[in-house]
């Protein structure tokens, strides 16, 4: 039988479920990511058709370039999803499923554009831009 996760935002209005395994977390460290929650992203990936979504209708989606929008709640602001325009999948913050998650560190990307402000020191593979096996928006 395949793992289920749960999660949620802070305030509980948008809760999901996830099935099946998770991708290892990806750090992300673009200027996006960075403004988007004063650090970076830690998140895996999903197919559609295996998270649901209660409470979907308390989460905003921000288009944040012609590649991906962002969602968070419309409450409390939790950064939750990444969801590329033409893909089947949704990335999902690790710090919004519930504990024990399971969830284990993959990569870094985008490190050229890193905060000044901490290294990356865990010794994971770190890439520049994105590693060849995640899909990201051009420049």
């Amino acid at each position: 039988m395949a793992a289920n996760h749960t999660g949620s935002c802070l305030c509980g209005a948008v809760r999901f479920v996830t099935r099946g395994p998770l991708r290892g977390v990806v750090y992300c460290h673009c200027s996006q990511c960075r403004r988007q929650t004063g650090h970076y992203y830690a998140a895996t990936n999903v197919a559609d058709a295996d998270i649901a979504i209660e409470g979907a209708d308390n989460v905003s989606w921000y288009a944040a370039s012609a590649f991906a929008r962002r969602g968070f709640c419309r409450t409390c602001g939790s950064a939750l999803f990444w969801k590329p325009i033409d893909n089947d999948y949704v990335s999902v913050m690790a710090g919004a499923f519930d504990r024990p998650s399971g969830l284990k560190g993959e990569s870094h990307i985008f490190v050229a554009d890193k905060g000044d402000y901490y290294e990356i020191g865990d010794g994971l593979p770190q890439f520049e831009r994105s590693s060849p096996t995640i899909d990201v928006a051009d420049g």
